[in-house]
């Protein structure tokens, strides 16, 4: 039997895909919908069975006032938050505002159906590798923890990391060429090597790589769209 759920992501691509996924496997999704600032709000309004909460910074103050919301307001919602890999901290953060489980972003959909239906028979829904890594890393705590984001985020030019955002946004070819003020032909380069430099074979996979290792939030500043000014592009070159 399908579950009323709604999908909120500050991504919206990541937020649409999984809207389809699981509409395709039976599930009534009510709302897919970004940004997750909003999402108390309408999970409120709309009551769900489930909600997929997704977060990019599982241990910031805050994060998770969302969640301690609609579990107030509406406490026969469960809620899964979808997250990158979590810290010991961040996985107690989300059970103490009163979340249901904690899914990998990287997921595969067969992975997030079985949590969506433990969160929805009332039980807890997180995978015994997470929490084993999880408590692994918080009795042998790493010296100097691998920041693979920022790995990423120096592979990248500026303007590549820009073309991730718009990616990653759900922007395809035309608006991220227009939202730059570069050449349709250009902005199909540039995301032809994003994928090569991250080591992936789709914008969908690159934007699930971006979320889950942070790199979006450290490209905080270039979240900002609009279209750049009119500039000559005929010759398919960047100006």
């Amino acid at each position: 039997m399908g579950v009323r759920l709604m999908v909120v992501d500050d991504h919206r691509l990541l937020a649409e895909a999984l809207a389809s996924a699981l509409k395709l496997r039976g599930h009534r999704v009510l709302a897919a919908a970004a940004p997750a600032a909003g999402a108390a709000e309408l999970v409120i309004a709309r009551a769900p069975e489930v909600c997929l909460l997704g977060t990019a910074a599982p241990a910031e103050p805050g994060t998770f006032d969302p969640v301690v919301r609609i579990k107030r307001e509406r406490p026969q919602v469960a809620v899964l938050v979808l997250g990158p890999v979590p810290s010991p901290r961040g996985i107690a953060a989300a059970f103490a505002a009163g979340a249901s489980g904690y899914v990998r972003h990287d997921e595969r959909i067969e992975g997030v159906e079985r949590a969506i239906m433990k969160a929805r028979a009332g039980e807890a829904a997180v995978a015994p590798q997470l929490l084993q890594g999880a408590f692994g890393e918080l009795l042998n705590p790493a010296a100097q923890p691998d920041d693979e984001g920022q790995r990423l985020l120096q592979m990248l030019t500026p303007r590549e990391v820009e073309v991730l955002v718009r990616v990653a946004d759900g922007e395809d070819t035309r608006l991220i060429a227009a939202g730059m003020g570069i050449a349709p032909s250009t902005a199909r380069t540039h995301v032809q090597r994003v994928l090569m430099k991250l080591g992936v074979g789709s914008r969908l996979e690159a934007a699930a790589l971006a979320a889950r290792t942070g790199l979006l939030d450290r490209a905080g500043p270039l979240r900002i769209h609009g279209p750049a000014p009119e500039t000559a592009t005929g010759s398919g070159s960047e100006p």
